[in-house]
């Protein structure tokens, strides 16, 4: 429990809202994170992002890269790469002049290990401050760390694991458990000082073996889910999906076995690199540090044993947007907070996902809280794209829940939001271009998908104010029964459309329709 919230307070939203809370977009302590901007300056590229993080899930309202490869050649010269430095310098003075422009300077800039390991790194932060106003944070290899386990916090509240961030020059560890980070240590395994070592692969394994043995030490035994931020481990999952064939293209959250990493390595070692990059859309800057990447991740995943892999695409900007926000954001689930912010912004009755949810409940009262977040998410998403054109609106609530840049959202949860939604607007999912991405989740998960979206079909056809309290559906599975009880006063509103879309959800239950026209009881489902 919030220490600034009164306990009646709380009271009051969980018997509103159920135990997802009240919204908190606009509340005055979160809507300052309206438009954070933030610069990250790394060994091998240099980003700008300028954030909405009201929502709880991130919106990118600006985002722009430079590859500079700052960090080239620091392990023999000791200097930042002369060209990179000119280029990153370039590029931060952009950055500044399109934060004032957007009114949101000066923005939040941090150096990571090229900077704070090269003896001309203050010089670069002087030129920087000279030319732009703007400070450069130089922070150290664990605060590196400890702000990338947050950006992984951002996306999955309350997870737990080992966090490896690889960034050009440095790669660190960082453990989360209990939504908090502990430990965190770091290491020169950055494939631009790789790159460089005299001695080949041979030596580069030998070395990263040896390293990665130390780190392991200092971080103690870590056998569950490994977290992967960085571009270079990024890269390495969009060839895995490539070699695998994998139909959903979102990184984050993407999963991967030791195995599948181990045959991903080997088909690296195997490819032409400039096909390959080619076919997995990759710059040709990141992709001529991939191989060595890829033999540093073999030898961790080796070591570690982790019992799962993810990737995770958010990392150290994200982590100072989470620097930023109060406890009682952080805590929220940012897949239904994101939802509601959609709704509040696009939905044509916002409020309606709320009556919407109870409405449907009776259906997934025995459910996993699990699957009523998504029942939650799917009632608040069910109308944000009503501006689409009717031919297109179901593929494209689809397309925007599975590839949509949220937290606490897995590949098979998109999967099943998007079909959900997509039954929201058609009755069958079959001669869809997305037909391929169906199989991601089982088949039973399909069918409660389709009896999602019909039911939400359905529902919105019955009120046409977000309050109203015109019937309620009561669901009795053994009996297969599905009995809708409406008020009278709602008669005109069950249509023969109407009629036709309850008897499409009763098919899709197996079930047997009784109507009934009398005052409905009510009791909403407090979840």
């Amino acid at each position: 429990m919030t220490a600034d919230v009164p306990t009646d307070s709380l009271q009051n939203e969980t018997a509103n809202y159920g135990p997802f809370g009240r919204p908190l977009f606009d509340d005055p302590s979160v809507r300052k994170l309206s438009r954070i901007g933030v610069v990250d300056i790394g060994s091998n590229s240099v980003r700008m992002v300028v954030f909405d993080g009201a929502a709880r899930s991130p919106a990118y309202f600006y985002n722009e890269k430079v590859m500079c490869a700052l960090g080239a050649g620091i392990a023999e010269t000791g200097h930042l790469n002369p060209r990179g430095r000119e280029r990153a310098l370039e590029a931060v003075t952009r950055f500044e002049a399109i934060a004032q422009s957007l009114g949101i300077s000066p923005l939040t800039a941090v150096a990571t290990a090229a900077v704070r390991d090269a003896t001309d790194g203050p010089d670069f932060c002087a030129d920087v401050l000279r030319e732009t106003g703007l400070k450069v944070h130089v922070i150290d290899g664990p605060e590196e760390a400890r702000l990338s386990a947050q950006g992984v916090l951002l996306g999955w509240p309350g997870s737990y694991g080992l966090v490896c961030d690889i960034g050009g020059a440095s790669m660190e560890l960082a453990e989360i458990r209990d939504g908090r980070v502990g430990k965190c240590v770091t290491s020169s395994l950055g494939p631009l000082k790789l790159q460089s070592m005299k001695g080949g692969s041979k030596a580069r394994k030998a070395y990263a073996k040896e390293v990665i043995g130390e780190l392991c030490e200092q971080m103690g035994e870590q056998k569950d889910r490994l977290f992967l931020v960085g571009g270079s481990w990024r890269a390495i999952a969009r060839i895995d999906m490539h070699r695998r064939g994998y139909p959903l293209h979102v990184l984050h959250e993407y999963r991967m076995t030791a195995k599948s990493v181990r045959d991903t390595v080997k088909f690296i070692a195997e490819s032409d690199i400039d096909k390959l990059r080619s076919a997995c859309d990759i710059s040709s800057a990141r992709m001529a540090l991939v191989p060595i990447a890829s033999e540093v991740l073999k030898l961790l995943i080796s070591r570690v044993k982790p019992k799962d892999i993810a990737v995770s695409s958010y990392g150290i900007r994200e982590g100072m947007l989470y620097e930023q926000m109060p406890q009682k954001l952080r805590d929220r689930d940012p897949l239904v907070e994101a939802a509601r912010f959609s709704e509040a912004k696009d939905a044509r009755m916002p409020g309606f996902g709320k009556t919407l949810y109870h409405f449907i409940m009776p259906l997934f009262k025995s459910a996993p809280f699990a699957t009523k977040r998504l029942v939650k998410a799917a009632s608040l998403l069910h109308d944000v794209t009503w501006r689409a054109h009717p031919d297109f609106r179901a593929e494209v609530c689809f397309d925007n829940s599975t590839r949509a840049n949220l937290g606490g959202l897995s590949h098979s949860e998109r999967i099943f939001l998007g079909l959900a939604l997509m039954h929201r607007y058609r009755n069958k999912r079959e001669g869809t271009r997305f037909d391929d991405m169906f199989d991601l989740i089982s088949e039973q998960e399909q069918k409660q998908a389709e009896i999602l979206g019909k039911a939400m079909r359905f529902g919105a056809m019955l009120w046409m104010e977000k309050d109203a309290q015109l019937g309620e559906m009561r669901w009795f599975p053994k009996k297969k029964e599905l009995e809708l009880r409406l008020h009278p006063s709602a008669k005109p509103l069950f249509s023969e459309v109407a009629e036709a879309r309850l008897a499409s959800l009763a098919s899709s239950l197996d079930a047997e329709v009784i109507v009934k026209f009398t005052k409905p009881s009510m009791a909403a489902d407090p979840s």
